[in-house]
């Protein structure tokens, strides 16, 4: 279940399973994302960033749009967070 506000680090990776495909862990691992200060999303999820903000600097660097960043309509978009 999603709460408002904030994605827990099983959601995430449900959600980088589910939009992101096969390819998801390869761009969690690999892809630099400059708002994160050019962190991976696997380096700031180690770091503490909250999963959520990790999720849409992830999607947005992606540029996948706020319509299909959340999977099925089983998900209730979480806000975001600024850093």
């Amino acid at each position: 279940m999603w709460h408002a506000g904030f994605v827990r680090y099983r959601e995430f990776d449900e959600l980088v399973i589910e939009v992101l495909g096969g390819q998801g862990q390869v761009h969690v691992q690999t892809l630099h994302l400059a708002g994160l200060g050019d962190l991976t999303a696997a380096q700031a999820l180690a770091d503490g960033v909250e999963p959520s903000v990790v999720w849409h600097a992830l999607a947005d660097e992606l540029q996948i749009d706020d319509e299909q960043r959340w999977g099925g309509p089983h998900h209730n978009a979480p806000r975001r967070r600024r850093l």
